[in-house]
């Protein structure tokens, strides 16, 4: 196979994912912009070749045998791929896919620019945030994007599209569902706010910077230095820190948040009442109108069913410091983590009569997830 830029060939992607587990890549290339990376995937079309696009790959599971195809790095972060238009009441920001996530939060803090502090420390790249949707305490990708462009992995032509048209949901977006493998997003659109108030709505942030519900907020910075705590005490900040950290290798939270009618969560209520399991935590669902869905709490339900904190199965396990969190505790292989993952899933449907879903993408299986998982 030829491409327009240099590539390697049986790249190890354990060493590129926070997982840590996983085989390795036929071939891997590395494109800087949206004119790289449609041409790599106009030629790996015409070789027949299958491509895989790979960001900081903090939310990917990857399998044993590796990807028998491209894997494609979008690059070129750094404050030259943020391109600011400030217009009064707003700043629209153009960001380069190929950005640290982490990275660009700090850079609009930094700015007094209101609309993502609340992300901070999401490991991963910016072309990854759209795909999901990313979302942490109180914020979502979805409330500050007005546009993503894309590459059209058939066609090769770079398309600008409006958030409107990309079905953000709770953890999902178009990207994630119908539109998959269809488009590589290699740059998004923001709208946010100079001089902007921070958003604080959760309540672990209300607790921790003393405020009451409706108070004044804190400055931005001090929103970010909050999360970025909050995270650090539940392993979930990649950064020099954490290098010793037992927890570190892990893909985030593995499962959603489950999403259910009322009358679920009341048999789930009945559920724990008859386990002796205490009160069944819920919050409202994004999007629901009265006498709608409400969201349980992932990390509950797998405690509940029995797997607490730091529990251990041989060399994979849960985070002692998340309950949400599988991780490698060294030298797992990527069938530990499905097995492992299939065992939980499996017990809180026993208990509670509901199913948990992955969050992290999984490359290179010969089964469907959902299979995968039982």
């Amino acid at each position: 196979m030829e491409l327009p830029v240099p590539f390697a060939e049986g790249v190890s992607l354990a060493s590129r994912t926070t997982f840590a587990v996983g085989g390795a890549a036929r071939y891997l290339a590395a494109c800087n912009g949206a004119s790289e990376l449609a041409a790599c995937l106009t030629a790996a079309r015409r070789a027949r070749v299958p491509v895989a696009l790979l960001g900081g790959g903090s939310n990917l599971l990857v399998a044993d045998g590796g990807f028998d195809g491209l894997v494609l790095e979008l690059v070129g972060g750094g404050a030259a791929a943020i391109l600011p238009e400030v217009t009064g009441e707003a700043v629209r920001l153009r960001v380069g896919g190929g950005v640290e996530w982490d990275a660009l939060v700090g850079h609009t803090v930094a700015h007094d620019w209101a609309g993502i502090e609340a992300l901070s420390g999401i490991p991963g790249r910016v072309g990854a945030a759209p795909i999901q949707n990313i979302g942490a305490y109180g914020q979502e990708l979805a409330d500050v994007v007005e546009a993503v462009e894309v590459v059209d992995a058939h066609s090769g032509e770079i398309r600008t599209l409006p958030a409107a048209a990309c079905g953000f949901g709770y953890r999902k977006s178009h990207f994630k569902g119908r539109w998959r493998d269809h488009f590589a997003v290699t740059a998004v659109t923001l709208r946010l706010r100079p001089g902007g108030a921070a958003t604080v709505r959760y309540p672990d942030l209300l607790r921790r910077l003393g405020m009451a519900p409706g108070g004044a907020p804190p400055p931005l910075a001090e929103v970010r230095r909050t999360v970025l705590e909050v995270r650090r005490e539940k392993s979930m900040v990649l950064d020099a820190a954490s290098a010793t950290d037992p927890n570190r290798r892990s893909a985030g939270s593995f499962f959603l948040n489950p999403v259910v009618t009322r009358e679920k969560v009341e048999a789930v209520r009945r559920a724990a009442e008859e386990l002796d399991a205490g009160e069944v935590p819920t919050f409202p669902a994004p999007a629901a109108g009265a006498g709608g869905s409400l969201k349980l709490s992932a990390a509950w339900l797998i405690e509940a069913a029995g797997f607490e904190r730091g529990f251990e199965a041989g060399a994979v396990g849960l985070s002692s410091a998340h309950a949400l969190a599988l991780i490698n505790r060294g030298g797992a292989s990527a069938a530990d983590v499905v097995a492992f993952a299939r065992r939980i899933r499996r017990a809180v449907r026993l208990c509670f009569g509901v199913t948990l879903h992955p969050e992290p993408s999984f490359l290179g299986f010969a089964e469907p997830v959902e299979r995968l998982l039982g």
